[in-house]
């Protein structure tokens, strides 16, 4: 049956247009119960047969509802059909295993693809895993099920009534099978309609109830009304309302307001900043400082800012706090009565966020209600507005370098949220209190594992079980009553402080997919396994598409343990005195093809994450590790870059091919270092490595005469034990000449592949680019340089690596490496980007001083790299077939932000990882070690140990922050200043610390929930900041009772070993 809808639209020039939608509804759509008796469902589970669509785990595809699905009492075998509420605030819930036999109507799916992608896409997952008995019934194209809207009706109201339609109608066509469809729904008027309708409905709470072997999953319900959850709080006088949508955007459009990504300091979750585009066309950061004026704005929300008046910016740098500052007092929004013990309203100037706040303006100046609501800034009619402090600033007024100090704003609106699921734990000061008396569920605080995120309220029954424990959260709304958000539980990890749990913790806080890969995925995998095996034919050698280089001498180089072998190299002397050179990278499109379901897995997790421990892979390890990886004699496909270069390594010319290569030998970094040493060694790819490192060397030499900057970042390297995986070494990573011949010739197949894909794709082509950075980025580095007569050169690539190079001091070797650290973090982040988004001159690698550049080199590790291979591949194969993964710019755009965003999360995860075991490794140790200050907070300062390469900060306020602190901020030095003068800590400083872990129970509070290293000053010997000598020494003769226990421990381990029958004696 064919239905026609026509309506008119106007277009973007204002023609007016009408357009009619053509509807088919059909009498022939299953219900999807796996031994059903009508006719049209039999006959849907037979065709779906001819088509190949077999039983999956004796499941059918095409009927996948079981015929003994959940009994209960109350309705007997059942069905639960979720309206779209229900999957919007409950999807944690549905997620969960134990929830089958879900009838998902199309009604609903439509709506999720407008309301939250998010939720469509992980409904879609469970729908495609057939173990999990979900069926989609298409109700809009039903005959009996789909309906009009009515006149009086709105899109909502006619959605929900389509919903309760096609339950009744299921209802009625399962009858035969005594088999209840039940409509799950937490909308009361969609509830009480579905029950006049004699629609069999529920809320959510009671179908939990029917799980009564899973009592958890109450604590999992999402907060929908939150006028229940007793949002009031009598110290807290709530935040400003949020400027409406329409109003934001007007705000912009005028001029008052700038918008950006909220990012929260690492050091101090009160304080926050976005980078945001002003009238100039300058980038510049905003900083919003304390709760108030983030106004319920958390970490990566894009949210729009107003500029406070100019007495309000910041002129200091940012204070550090410490874990316990926020749980000192008991939580702000208690409604017990004030204690001795437990005051209910500190001063508000007292307060942890009145002292970050207070610290962040201007010393001396006066702190304003700029967050209060009785001010809104930009109003309804575009006009600025103002507060007691003065006019509210414009972004056109804003200059650089003001005396004013840092622009400072307040959050008016939040543009897009960017809340997600939340490692966390249960707040101690809670814990203690054993409020839990009964099954009933009570309202606690849970702390995010990222410090940035505040505190969050959920509702639990299981507190004592939590105490001590890991487990996610997620935040369902944050009303303006409460000063923090609300929040449900949604799954336990385990307990504090065990390795595998804390590594999940970070794998899900840095938003790593790291689940096996699916049945789905493997099935992509070449049916041959390991066996497979180079076939001239089917690999296109015979027909020449592909040349056979296996006679030529080619070698890997790489760290030592490396399986993923991406690339290989090889060197030729030519008779005209030139040499060939070639980098041969791994063939992976060869085995991944695009839309299937490994290309769309290895596109979602977009790059290989390497933890201390275990590497997180971005294929299925058949090819990451075997048949994709080049390995020493064996055949493997590859994707080779030939050059023919002259004696000082000028490009003659450059030619791409898919290879074929059997690699000679795979040489770690350190043995093809000793090849090049080692005067008696004089094979063919000793000379060939000989050759490519004095090519390498040419290279380099011209790269840094063109400005690439050499710059520097500490890294570890960790010894494990084999059976615990418990470090037992750290130590720095050397890095070898040989290091250096790799990066050059990785970096000049990369510059080379991007000027083809970019001459073949001009719109489409994938690069990277390196921003150049503003120059304020630099202030504080300057400040801290000026006393050392040094002066970095910020006004180009080049400038700066000479002015770098230049920045030696005789006294102290390490400093120019410590500068370089400090150098790279004034740079911004580099990004893939499609080259129809950006102009040709914003493509330039400012690092490496490069007018374009991409990633072609490692493509078993980085999605980057396939896409490009497929660039490449398309631009020297006019017979190659493509679609518009590589022509269309949105669908590029769109994955470049995945890749940045997994990129970034990668790389904080191994940041993450080494932090972790860092902890472990000093865990009951008392080390003492010199280090550098690398940053100067207004609190503290931060200090790098390059003997572990590793960073912490020694604070100057003790842990009750009311006390003054022993060394003030100065700002023209830009260092920390004893009131007498006599003591000071600048940036560079060389100074002496102790490192420890907290060894408190793991749940004693919140700072051993975090395991975080702590640093005490032994040297310079500053008065109520260093270590007494009296504890010093204490701390010493512990620590040598300790490593002589150790020593003894030792012996018996060894006389053991030695002695095996003596054990019983021993």
């Amino acid at each position: 049956m064919l239905r026609n809808k026509s309506f008119v639209k106007r277009t973007r020039k204002g023609n007016i247009v009408r357009t009619v939608k053509e509807h088919y509804l059909r009498d022939d759509i299953a219900c999807g119960y796996e031994s059903c008796k009508h006719s049209v469902c039999v006959s849907a589970r037979s065709e779906a047969e001819e088509q190949g669509k077999t039983l999956v785990g004796g499941i059918h595809p095409a009927a996948p509802l079981s015929a003994s699905p959940r009994n209960s009492v109350q309705w007997g075998p059942h069905y639960l059909v979720p309206d779209t509420n229900a999957f919007v605030n409950q999807i944690d819930i549905l997620e969960r295993p134990i929830i089958n036999d879900v009838v998902v109507l199309s009604t609903v799916l439509d709506e999720l693809r407008g309301l939250s992608m998010v939720v469509y896409n992980r409904v879609r997952a469970i729908v495609r895993d057939h173990e999990r008995r979900w069926f989609v019934f298409s109700n809009e194209h039903h005959r009996e099920t789909f309906v009009d809207r009515n006149a009086d009706e709105s899109p909502n109201d006619r959605n929900d009534r389509a919903i309760r339609v096609a339950v009744q109608w299921l209802g009625k066509h399962l009858e035969d099978a005594s088999i209840r469809p039940v409509m799950v729904t937490n909308d009361e008027d969609n509830l009480r309609k579905a029950n006049a309708d004699g629609v069999t409905a529920c809320r959510m709470e009671d179908c939990l109830g029917v799980y009564t072997e899973f009592p958890e999953l109450l604590d999992m319900m999402g907060s929908v009304n939150i006028t229940n959850r007793n949002t009031t709080e009598s110290n807290w006088e709530g935040y400003a309302e949020y400027l409406s949508p329409v109003q934001i955007q007007a705000g912009i459009k005028a001029g008052i307001l700038v918008q950006g990504t909220l990012q929260i300091a690492p050091y101090n979750y009160l304080e926050g900043s976005i980078f945001a585009a002003f009238p100039d066309g300058k980038e510049r950061r905003v900083l919003v400082i304390g709760r108030k004026d983030m106004n319920r704005a958390i970490q990566g929300d894009k949210i729009a800012v107003q500029i406070l008046p100019r007495s309000q910016w910041r002129k200091a740098p940012s204070a550090a706090l410490v874990d316990e500052d926020e749980d000192a007092v008991p939580d702000v929004d208690t409604k017990t009565e004030a204690t001795p013990a437990a005051p209910s309203v500190p001063d508000t100037d007292k307060t942890n966020e009145g002292r970050a706040r207070k610290r962040a303006r201007v010393a001396g100046g006066k702190l304003g209600n700029g967050g209060s609501a009785a001010t809104t800034g930009a109003t309804e009619d575009g006009e600025e507005g103002h507060d007691e402090l003065g006019e509210f600033v414009k972004p056109a007024d804003v200059e650089d370098d003001s005396e004013d100090g840092e622009p400072t704003g307040r959050v008016v609106g939040v543009i897009r949220r960017n809340w997600r699921s939340y490692c966390a734990f249960l707040d101690p000061n809670f814990a203690h209190k054993g409020a839990k008396a009964s099954n009933a569920p009570v309202s606690v605080s849970v702390l995010a594992m990222d410090r940035r995120i505040p505190k969050i309220k959920i509702r639990t029954r299981q507190v004592d079980v939590l105490s001590g424990q890991r487990f996610v959260v997620a935040i369902d709304s944050w009303p303006k009553e409460s000063r923090y958000p609300h929040g449900h539980f949604v799954r336990a990890l385990g307990d504090a402080g065990d390795k595998a749990t804390e590594t999940e913790v970070l794998l899900l806080e840095h938003d790593v997919p790291f689940q096996p890969f699916t049945k789905n995925v493997r099935a992509d995998l070449p049916p041959e396994g390991d066996k497979w095996l180079l076939d001239v034919d089917r690999d296109q050698i015979t027909s020449g598409k592909r040349r056979d280089l296996r006679h030529i001498d080619i070698c890997s180089i790489d760290p030592p343990g490396c399986t993923d072998i991406d690339d290989a190299l090889h060197a030729i002397r030519l008779p005209n005195g030139n040499f060939q050179v070639g980098v041969h990278i791994a063939d992976v499109t060869n085995f991944v093809k695009p839309n299937t379901a490994m290309d769309k897995e290895a596109a979602h997790r977009s790059t290989t994450v390497y933890l201390v421990d275990r590497r997180i892979d971005m294929l299925p390890e058949l090819l990451g590790t075997n048949l994709c990886s080049l390995m020493s004699n064996v055949d493997r496909l590859a994707f080779s870059c030939i050059w023919e270069l002259d004696q000082d390594a000028t490009i003659v010319n450059v030619t791409f091919h898919k290879s074929v290569i059997h690699s000679k030998a795979s040489l770690t970094y350190e043995e093809a270092q000793n090849r090049i040493d080692d005067p008696s060694l004089n094979d063919s790819i000793t000379n060939n490595i000989r050759d490519l490192n004095m090519l390498a060397k040419k290279l380099r030499k011209r790269r840094i005469d063109a400005g690439a900057l050499t710059l520097s970042s500490p890294e570890v390297r960790f010894r494990l034990e084999n059976d615990s995986q418990d470090p037992v070494d750290v130590e720095m990573k050397a890095l070898k000449e040989t290091n250096a011949l790799v990066e050059e010739f990785m970096l000049l197949a990369n510059t080379s592949v991007a000027a083809k894909i970019y001459e073949h794709f001009p719109d489409s082509a994938m690069l990277r680019r390196h921003p150049e950075p503003p120059a304020q980025n630099f202030d504080n580095l300057q400040h801290a340089l000026k006393p050392l007569d040094i002066q970095l050169e910020t006004g180009s690539s080049l400038a700066l690596a000479q002015s770098l190079d230049r920045a030696v001091l005789a006294s102290d070797p390490y400093f120019n490496n410590l500068l370089r650290i400090l150098t790279t973090r004034c740079m911004m982040q580099a990004q893939y980007f499609c080259s129809g988004s950006c102009t040709p001159e914003e493509f330039r690698h400012y690092g490496l001083a490069t007018a374009i550049y991409t990633h072609f080199t490692s493509p078993i590790r980085r999605y980057a790299d396939v896409m490009v291979h497929r660039l490449l591949h398309a631009s020297i194969d006019r017979d190659a077939v493509y679609g518009s993964e590589l022509t269309d710019k949105l669908k590029m755009n769109d994955q470049c932000d995945v890749l940045n965003h997994r990129h970034r999360m990668a790389q904080q995860a191994s940041r993450s990882s080494v932090e972790l075991y860092t902890n472990l490794f000093f865990k009951g140790k008392t080390v003492e070690e010199t280090g550098y200050v690398t940053q100067i907070l207004q609190n503290g300062f931060g200090v790098l140990i390059p003997s572990y390469g590793i960073e912490g900060v020694v604070y100057t306020t003790a842990r009750d922050a009311a006390a003054p602190s022993v060394l003030e901020y100065e700002q023209e030095a830009h260092a920390l200043v004893s009131p007498d003068k006599k003591s000071e800590i600048r940036l560079f400083q060389r100074v002496r610390v102790i490192l420890q872990v907290d060894d408190k129970p793991v749940s004693a509070n919140v700072s051993s929930m975090r395991r975080k290293l702590s640093l005490r000053l032994i040297e310079p010997m500053i008065a109520g900041l260093s270590i007494e000598a009296d504890e010093l020494k204490a701390l010493r003769a512990a620590k040598k009772t300790k490593a002589a226990s150790a020593e003894e421990d030792g012996k018996i381990v060894e006389l053991v070993a030695k002695h095996p029958e003596q054990i019983q004696t021993i």
